[in-house]
């Protein structure tokens, strides 16, 4: 991979941001005659293209959960080891209340809900359809036609 100058890593950085060429090369220290003429064709340099292609699917893997990730929140939820926060009111007398936060385990229908997602992943769970049924299809040519007797 061809090495980035500093300004060019900086150019990337800053049209991560913007998306915009001449503004990214403006912030990045390049001049304002090049920058307004020219700032498009950094984008045409291969190794800027490969940095912010990398940084772009960096930032998106950071952000996006993992089959693993997602398996491994479900099945904690199930276990009842995720934590919620809930308001609870309580009274203090002469009809004063206060409310406060307290954590406590996920609800059971969380979990079931969890167990059910679980176990449809992995086919413990199926939907039983019954398809036997009589799908064919019966002409019956019972109209009768102008020369039989039943049409007079």
């Amino acid at each position: 991979m061809q090495k980035l100058t500093e300004k060019q890593k900086r150019f990337a950085d800053y049209y991560i941001e913007t998306c915009n060429a001449t503004e990214s090369a403006l912030k990045a220290g390049y001049s304002e005659n090049y920058a307004n003429a020219q700032g498009y064709k950094l984008l045409d340099n291969v190794g800027i293209k490969k940095c912010i292609d990398e940084r772009l699917r960096k930032k998106e893997d950071e952000r996006i959960a993992t089959q693993d990730e997602v398996l491994r929140y479900l099945t904690s939820t199930m276990r009842q080891e995720k934590t919620e926060e809930v308001v609870v009111v309580e009274g203090e007398g002469d009809g004063c209340s206060s409310a406060r936060i307290v954590k406590k385990a996920v609800g059971i229908k969380d979990a079931n809900k969890a167990a059910e997602l679980l176990a449809k992943r992995y086919g413990i769970l199926t939907e039983n359809v019954n398809l036997n049924a009589d799908m064919s299809v019966q002409i019956i040519d019972n109209i009768p036609k102008e020369d039989d007797e039943e049409w007079t």
